[in-house]
C-alpha cells in the first residue's frame, strides 16, 4: 500500500512541474497562437540564476524574485526578436527554428559559464521528509503540485476579472478586431510572453532542490510540458493541469514497476495514441477561422 502512495506522490509532483510548464504554453499559445519552444529553457535559467545569486551572497529571498524577472526579460526577448518578426500567419514556422536556436544557444553559454556539474538550490523544505499512509515524502515535492493549482485558479480568476486579461483573452479570441477596439496587440503578446517565461523560472525554482540545477535540466521537462499542453488541448488551461498531474502518475507507476527506460516508452506512446484519437487534444475544441 506505502508504495502505491509513494508513487502516486511523486507522480503528483512531477505532474505538478508538467502542469506549470505546460500553462506557459497555454499563456503564449492563447496570445499570438505560437510558442517558445526555448520555453524549457526558461526554467533552467530561472534556477540557475537563482543559485548563482545565491552564490554571489544574495539571500534566497531576494535571489529568486530576480531571478523569475530575469526570466521574464528573457521572454519579452523572445517575442520581439525570435517570435514578432517571423509570425506572419498560420503557415508561419520560423518561430519555431529561431527559439529552438536561441535556446540551444542558452544551454551552451550556461555550460561555458555555470558549468555542467548539477548544483544544488538549498531549501528547508528537503530537509526532513514527512509520513503519510507509509510513504515518505518532502514538503518540498507536495508544494509543486498545490503550486499548480494555485496557479490554475489565479489565472482563471486573472483573465475574467482584469482589464489586463480581458484584453489577452479578447487577443486570443480575434487579435484584428482586438487592435481594432484600441488594444496594444504587440503589447499585449509581449507580456503574455513575460508571464509564461515566469512561469517557466518559477517552476525550475521549485524543482531545481528536488533535481538539482545544471544547463540541461530543462529539455526533457519542456518538452513534456509541451506534449502535456498538446494532448491537453493547448486552449485548456483547467484540462492541462489534469493531464499534467496524469501524465506524472503515470510515469511514476510505470518506473516503479518496471525501469526508467520503460517509464519514457510507455508515456510517449500513450501520448500518440491519445493525439491520434483525439487531434484537438483531450479537451480541445476544433477551432474555425471565418473568411
Amino acid at each position: 500500500m506505502s508504495a502505491y502512495v509513494q508513487y502516486l506522490l511523486s507522480g503528483l509532483m512531477i505532474g505538478g512541474i508538467y502542469a506549470i510548464v505546460a500553462l506557459g504554453f497555454y499563456v503564449m499559445w492563447s496570445a499570438v497562437r505560437a510558442v517558445n519552444f526555448a520555453h524549457g529553457d526558461t526554467l533552467m535559467l530561472g534556477s540557475v540564476l537563482a543559485v548563482a545569486l545565491m552564490w554571489s551572497g544574495i539571500p534566497l529571498i531576494f535571489g529568486i524574485p530576480l531571478a523569475i524577472m530575469a526570466a521574464a526579460v528573457f521572454g519579452l526577448f523572445i517575442e520581439r526578436f525570435a517570435i514578432r518578426p517571423l509570425n506572419h500567419g498560420p503557415s508561419s514556422i520560423g518561430w519555431m527554428l529561431s527559439t529552438i536556436a536561441i535556446g540551444l544557444m542558452l544551454e551552451a553559454f550556461v555550460t561555458i559559464t555555470f558549468g555542467s556539474d548539477p548544483r544544488a538550490l538549498p531549501s528547508p523544505l528537503m530537509d526532513r521528509p514527512i509520513q503519510i499512509l507509509g510513504a515518505g515524502i518532502y514538503p518540498q515535492e507536495l508544494l509543486i503540485p498545490v503550486v499548480a493549482v494555485v496557479l490554475l485558479l489565479a489565472l482563471d480568476t486573472f483573465y475574467r476579472t482584469t482589464m489586463l486579461g480581458r484584453a489577452m483573452r479578447a487577443v486570443a479570441l480575434d487579435p484584428t478586431a482586438a487592435g481594432l477596439m484600441g488594444i496594444d496587440v504587440r503589447r499585449i503578446a509581449a507580456i503574455s510572453f513575460a508571464f509564461a517565461a515566469s512561469l517557466g523560472a518559477a517552476a525550475g525554482i521549485l524543482v531545481a532542490p528536488i533535481i538539482q540545477v545544471s544547463a540541461t535540466m530543462g529539455i526533457l521537462l519542456g518538452l513534456k510540458g509541451f506534449l502535456v499542453a498538446i494532448i491537453a488541448g493547448i486552449s485548456n488551461a483547467r484540462g492541462i493541469v489534469l493531464v499534467g498531474f496524469a501524465y506524472g502518475v503515470l510515469e511514476r507507476f510505470v518506473e516503479g514497476f518496471a525501469t526508467t527506460a520503460a517509464r519514457e516508452v510507455v508515456g510517449f506512446s500513450v501520448m500518440i495514441i491519445l493525439l491520434l484519437i483525439f487531434p484537438q487534444g483531450l479537451f480541445g475544441k476544433r477551432e474555425t477561422q471565418k473568411v
